[in-house]
């Protein structure tokens, strides 16, 4: 039996890292963009504390050896996390997470540590320090759960890592059965609450994925929208150009009124010349016009 828990306990530190591994995609997304864009930094923070809280209390526990080496993984893994979110968090966002950091990962563990060390002795000690992490660990699996309202609001689970909800689903699982076999209610509890926390989200998972945009859907989109605006210039500057021509014929016509002037101007004089001489300004006037056109 022995051997066995510790088999299990072996199986959920493999399914635990690659838990604590899930968003590496999503941070490589993050670091090509230079923005967390909508994901949250809650999820992360929560889990900084609550991975080193465990690895305190592996510390403490006597054979808590597969508790350290997990969790001081998964602490490195967040702190990570936690830094490439802060530098590429817009400003006001970046303000209020480092002031979750600073109030719950260094002085919130930071007084934990101190007063368990200092004040509490003997089991009570463990005792202490085992509320506290069952308590984190069930808010590090329901921290993900923040960005379930996104999913449901905008109908897609791009802002919902799959495989962060299948590797927690996994390691709650796992983590219950040892914890059974072993009889520690402090790792019993969170985790069985986290497995079932996990198939929540994998269930909203695969009611929304289908519907969430692929990315040969968004460059189809965005070509179609490049060549409509092509399209339109086109367009446009046909529109301009006959505009041009229009206007250049126009003023190279000559200006009907000095014709006008000029005819009215011969009429005139033609009226108050002599029949005699009719001929000869009959002669003068068509001159004057062929010269006028």
């Amino acid at each position: 039996m022995a051997n066995f828990c510790f088999i299990l306990g072996i199986i959920g530190n493999v399914i635990s890292i690659l838990m604590f591994a899930a968003p590496i995609k999503t941070f490589k997304r993050i670091m090509k963009k230079k923005s967390t864009e909508d994901f949250k930094g809650i999820p992360y923070i929560t889990t900084l504390l609550s991975t080193c809280l465990w690895t305190f209390y592996g510390l403490l526990k006597p054979g808590g050896l597969l508790v350290v080496t997990v969790n001081g993984t998964g602490a490195i893994f967040h702190i990570i996390y936690v830094t490439l979110f802060l530098i590429y968090a817009p400003k006001p966002l970046k303000i209020q997470s480092m002031k979750l950091v600073a109030i719950i990962n260094i002085a919130f563990l930071g007084a934990v540590i101190a007063i368990t060390l200092l004040a509490v002795h003997g089991t009570t000690r463990l005792t202490l320090v085992g509320f506290l992490c069952a308590a984190l660990n069930i808010g590090m699996y329901a921290a993900p759960l923040a960005a379930t309202r996104t999913v449901i609001k905008m109908k897609s689970v791009e802002y919902m890592p799959f495989f962060l909800s299948f590797f927690q689903f996994l390691n709650g699982g796992v983590w219950t059965a040892y914890a059974v076999l072993v009889k520690d209610y402090f790792i019993g509890v969170p985790n069985g609450i986290g497995f079932i926390l996990g198939a929540a989200q994998l269930i909203l998972y695969f009611m929304f994925y289908k519907s969430s945009p692929t990315k040969s859907t968004e460059e189809k989109g965005s070509a179609h929208l490049m060549k409509r605006e092509i399209q339109m210039k086109d367009v446009n500057g046909a529109h301009e150009n006959e505009n041009n021509r229009n206007l250049h014929k126009g003023k190279s016509l000559p200006k009907p009124s000095l014709v006008r002037q000029y005819s009215e101007r011969l009429v005139k004089t033609l009226s108050n010349t002599p029949s005699s001489l009719g001929s000869h300004n009959v002669n003068d006037i068509e001159k004057g016009l062929k010269e006028a056109h």
